[in-house]
Protein backbone atom coordinates (compact mmCIF):
# COMPACT_ATOMS: atom_id res chain seq x y z
CA UNK A 1 0.00 0.00 0.00
CA UNK A 2 2.81 2.48 0.80
CA UNK A 3 4.18 2.04 -2.30
CA UNK A 4 1.35 2.31 -4.67
CA UNK A 5 1.05 5.97 -2.67
CA UNK A 6 4.78 6.34 -3.39
CA UNK A 7 4.50 5.79 -7.10
CA UNK A 8 0.97 7.71 -6.97
CA UNK A 9 3.08 11.06 -5.35
CA UNK A 10 5.95 10.55 -8.05
CA UNK A 11 3.40 10.74 -10.65
CA UNK A 12 1.52 13.49 -9.25
CA UNK A 13 5.19 15.43 -8.33
CA UNK A 14 6.36 15.22 -11.68
CA UNK A 15 3.22 16.32 -13.00
CA UNK A 16 2.06 19.13 -11.08
CA UNK A 17 6.19 20.29 -11.78
CA UNK A 18 4.42 20.01 -15.56
CA UNK A 19 1.51 21.71 -15.23
CA UNK A 20 3.20 24.66 -13.12
CA UNK A 21 5.90 25.34 -15.60
CA UNK A 22 3.19 25.74 -18.24
CA UNK A 23 1.42 28.44 -16.73
CA UNK A 24 1.42 32.34 -17.65
CA UNK A 25 3.70 34.06 -15.70
CA UNK A 26 3.98 38.03 -15.53
CA UNK A 27 7.12 37.29 -18.03
CA UNK A 28 5.88 34.93 -20.13
CA UNK A 29 7.88 31.53 -18.88
CA UNK A 30 7.31 28.26 -20.57
CA UNK A 31 3.70 28.87 -21.58
CA UNK A 32 5.19 31.21 -24.48
CA UNK A 33 6.73 28.11 -25.95
CA UNK A 34 3.38 26.55 -26.80
CA UNK A 35 1.69 29.01 -28.07
CA UNK A 36 0.60 31.26 -25.00
CA UNK A 37 2.67 34.38 -26.36
CA UNK A 38 0.48 34.80 -29.28
CA UNK A 39 -2.86 35.44 -27.42
CA UNK A 40 -4.09 38.82 -26.24
CA UNK A 41 -5.95 39.18 -23.13
CA UNK A 42 -8.86 41.14 -24.22
CA UNK A 43 -11.70 39.42 -21.71
CA UNK A 44 -8.83 38.34 -19.10
CA UNK A 45 -7.82 34.82 -19.21
CA UNK A 46 -8.53 32.75 -21.90
CA UNK A 47 -10.32 29.46 -20.76
CA UNK A 48 -7.23 26.91 -21.28
CA UNK A 49 -5.91 29.04 -18.83
CA UNK A 50 -8.88 28.63 -16.57
CA UNK A 51 -8.41 25.00 -17.18
CA UNK A 52 -5.12 24.99 -16.58
CA UNK A 53 -5.59 26.46 -12.92
CA UNK A 54 -8.73 24.28 -12.41
CA UNK A 55 -6.47 21.08 -13.37
CA UNK A 56 -3.33 22.29 -11.41
CA UNK A 57 -5.43 22.74 -7.73
CA UNK A 58 -6.89 19.05 -8.62
CA UNK A 59 -3.49 17.55 -8.95
CA UNK A 60 -1.84 19.44 -6.29
CA UNK A 61 -5.07 18.76 -3.72
CA UNK A 62 -4.41 14.84 -4.78
CA UNK A 63 -0.44 15.64 -4.14
CA UNK A 64 -1.77 16.57 -0.43
CA UNK A 65 -3.84 14.00 0.25
CA UNK A 66 -0.39 11.43 -0.84
CA UNK A 67 1.81 12.90 1.41
CA UNK A 68 -1.24 13.01 4.52
CA UNK A 69 -2.03 8.82 3.64
CA UNK A 70 1.62 7.96 3.23
CA UNK A 71 2.49 10.16 6.75
CA UNK A 72 -0.29 8.10 8.34
CA UNK A 73 0.38 4.97 6.85
CA UNK A 74 4.01 5.27 7.80
CA UNK A 75 3.12 6.05 11.25
CA UNK A 76 0.44 2.92 12.36
CA UNK A 77 3.68 0.70 10.25
CA UNK A 78 6.15 2.03 13.06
Amino acid sequence: MVIGFSIALIVFSLLLMMLVLMHKGKGGGLSDMFGGGMQSSVGGSSVAERNLDRITIVVGLLWFACIVVLGILMKLGN
